[in-house]
């Protein structure tokens, strides 16, 4: 997590190296990608007649989640920017062992174990977020201070993470992180099921019509339900509880630790635009946690030749175990302390 959380620090340095000191484009150009094929190609069906959106996918990227300061009012990258910044990641994972850990750093996995992408998104655009217009998401002060409450609590495991805890990626599962970023896609008729890489979770999303379950159960991960509108599958989940966050990985910048309510809805949008490209939109709601609704973006690309291997997450994690075990043993050593400043 550590690693990660550098990793997205430098890029946003990057950026705003390449866009102060790149020369400005001529007079109306646009900084948007070309059209793609959308309105010609036709997306192929599987045998009930669903849009076929099976097979591999992954998204990692280096564009950052939020945009950066410096580009407040720059939506999209020019192709020589774009280029400039991938040559720029490109040189800092070539040497990114050779780098010694700072001073009090144990260090982490050298950089053949992260898979963070190589490129930003083929839409150019300079972050994930991209309502609203400047790229921010619009988390409320009070959740603010929530998320650092949770990024800073050692005494007990509630605050924690639920990625940390092995309980799930959370509600923002389909954000791109450091590694396992693959997704694959199997259809049945009434279902689509997702297996996530991460934590290895399968989401199967009925598509039959059935209603949400009733508002009393709230889920880890909420009750999701499809439907097709045109060539899109929407799904919209619903009935989650309080206990996790909307963003468990670092890569999700400032959004790390901010807490979800049960009043989360999330509206899922899923679109194959051509034979290798799947156009993926999320809106989250939640009015107990930010003052409007916020939409991320995503382009999934399919990737046959990856492989997902089981993610097994509690077998080796001694992390909880030892943070507690610290934080008893600092415990016992106050109580010993105290007794001996009482005799």
């Amino acid at each position: 997590m550590r690693h990660q959380f550098l990793t997205s620090r430098g890029l946003l340095s990057a950026v705003i190296a390449v866009v102060l000191l790149a020369p400005a484009p001529a007079a109306g150009q646009k900084a948007t990608p070309s059209k793609t094929t959308a309105k010609t190609w036709t997306p192929p069906r599987t045998p009930d007649g669903q849009p076929d959106l099976q097979g591999m996918w992954t998204n990692a990227t280096i564009t950052p989640f939020e945009r950066p300061k410096a580009l407040a009012e720059k939506p999209f990258l020019t192709e020589q920017e774009a280029a400039d910044l991938e040559q720029q990641a490109a040189d800092r994972r070539a040497t990114a062992d050779d780098r010694a850990p700072a001073p009090g750093n144990v260090g982490s996995y050298n950089d053949v174990w992260f898979d963070s992408g190589t490129r930003v998104v083929g839409t150019r655009r300079t972050s994930l977020v991209v309502d609203p217009p400047d790229g921010k998401v619009p988390v409320k002060p009070e959740a603010e201070k929530a998320r650092d409450h949770n990024l800073t609590t050692l005494d007990t495991w509630e605050p924690w993470s639920p990625w940390d805890r092995c309980i799930t990626r959370g509600p923002g599962r389909m954000f791109p992180a450091g590694y396992n970023n693959a997704y694959q896609i199997l259809q049945t008729p009434g279902y689509v099921v997702i297996l996530h890489e991460m934590i290895h979770e399968a989401r199967i999303i009925p598509i039959d019509g059935r209603p949400h379950l009733d508002k009393s159960i709230r889920l880890w991960t909420g009750d999701p339900r499809g439907r097709w509108e045109g060539n899109t599958l929407v799904v919209e989940t619903t009935n989650f509880n309080d206990k996790g966050w909307i963003a468990t990985n670092a890569a999700s910048a400032r959004l790390r630790g901010v807490p979800h309510s049960d009043a989360l809805r999330l509206v899922e949008r899923f679109t194959r635009v051509d034979a290798d490209t799947i156009s993926y939109e999320v809106t989250i709601e939640d009015p107990n946690i930010y003052t409007r609704p916020w939409t991320v973006a995503i382009p999934l690309n399919r990737d046959e030749s990856y492989q997902i291997f089981e993610y097994a997450c509690h077998e080796g994690n001694t992390a909880v175990a030892n943070i507690l075990a610290g934080g008893r043993a600092r415990d016992k050593a106050a109580e010993e302390a105290a007794k001996k400043g009482t005799r």
